[in-house]
């Protein structure tokens, strides 16, 4: 009873943060550095994510086999020698992701890519692109809906693209102002993430490819889909929430029932994914944790340096501090999603704001939530 009770309250108190304006993360010097640093390495990382799927998506329509699609369009012997070497930015994760929000869905978008339109104008896009290919022709005959599916994975990139390119300024800027003494709470780094969505809500999510001395548009802007309802929460649902079981942690197996038949029942994002795990080979997420280890700010590097095992751990130091930013861009996501105004007093405001964000802690329980509270 006790323990219900406790939690109760812990619930109670998060709720009540959500509707003060501040932040699921606590709010402490600490706190602070690491997530506007991380966020600082994130946002270089983002750059080169999104300028990847941006290139894959425009520039690789329908290669069924992209050798150099990790190159945007620059191939030479050195750039390649690195690549081989694993020096590089590891665009992998970037696909990773792209492939979650693929599988788990953007309801809109979707829709849209499963409409007569959407048929209509891939094919004739397609049409364009194996014009002068016999064998591509007799494959798509034998299998009309084989590079149909393609250019819906290629929707999904070019759109994961177009949510990075919003999301990356926005952390490298919070850095700046940071470093110009304009944020000095966690607060205010919610603010800054808010008030940064908020500004790209309505942006069209738009699609065009060029094929020969023409181009084609894949996702036209009359389809109506938007930045934050059409990419921004999918992502958020898809990445931070749901995602996918991490190979050689659980069993694949039906009969070991260690992973839902539902997917709307995983629970394997980011803000669930345990650090140690995730700072170890063959863990996606350790892709990235890699690519930001490289562009760390000097105050951070040297946070971890001076900390139990120096550079030993610092995979997993670096997931930490990234799900705490995480927690922090779920707060800006969730408080702009709210049904009132945060300042709304009137009681069915409240009454509203307090039912959507105990549904979300409720939800986040299970999450690193209370871990990143101590």
């Amino acid at each position: 009873m006790a323990l219900v009770m406790r939690d109760a309250r812990t619930l109670s108190g998060l709720v009540d943060r959500l509707m003060g304006g501040d932040a699921l993360l606590p709010d402490t010097p600490d706190n602070l550095v690491e997530v506007v640093g991380i966020l600082k390495s994130y946002g270089v990382v983002l750059d080169a994510y999104w300028r990847n799927l941006i290139y894959m998506g425009e520039h690789q329509f329908l290669v069924l086999f992209p050798f150099f699609k990790y190159f945007n369009g620059e191939v030479t012997l050195p750039k390649l020698l690195r690549h081989w070497w694993h020096d590089r930015i590891n665009y992998e994760f970037a696909e990773y992701c792209m492939r979650a929000m693929l599988w788990h869905g953007s309801p809109r978008l979707d829709a849209y890519l499963d409409s007569a339109v959407f048929t209509e104008t891939a094919g004739r896009a397609i049409a364009a692109k194996i014009r002068d290919n016999g064998l591509i022709q007799v494959l798509h005959r034998a299998f009309p809906d084989f590079l149909l599916e393609q250019v819906r994975l290629l929707v999904y990139t070019h759109v994961l693209g177009q949510f990075w390119r919003v999301m990356a300024p926005m952390f490298l800027d919070l850095s700046d102002r940071y470093d110009r003494g304009e944020i000095g709470s966690i607060a205010d780094v919610v603010t800054h993430i808010r008030e940064g969505l908020v500004a790209a809500a309505d942006k069209p999510l738009e699609y065009t490819v060029p094929i020969g001395d023409q181009t084609y548009s894949i996702l036209p802007r009359p389809a109506g889909l938007t930045f934050l309802t059409d990419a921004a929460v999918p992502y958020v649902e898809a990445v931070f929430f749901r995602s996918f079981p991490f190979m050689g942690t659980v069993s694949y197996n039906a009969q070991a029932h260690q992973i839902s038949p539902d997917p709307a029942q995983f629970n394997y994002g980011a803000l669930y994914a345990d650090p140690l795990p995730v700072g170890g080979a063959g863990i996606p997420p350790t892709l990235l944790m890699q690519d930001m280890r490289h562009f760390l700010p000097d105050y951070l590097r040297a946070r971890y340096l001076a900390a139990g095992r120096g550079e030993g751990d610092i995979r997993i130091k670096i997931c930490v501090s990234f799900q705490k930013s995480m927690f922090c861009v779920t707060t800006a996501a969730l408080q702009g999603l709210a049904p009132a105004p945060l300042g709304d007093s009137s009681a069915v405001a409240q009454q509203a704001n307090r039912a959507f964000f105990e549904h979300w802690v409720q939800r986040l329980w299970d999450s690193r939530l209370l871990s990143v509270q101590a």
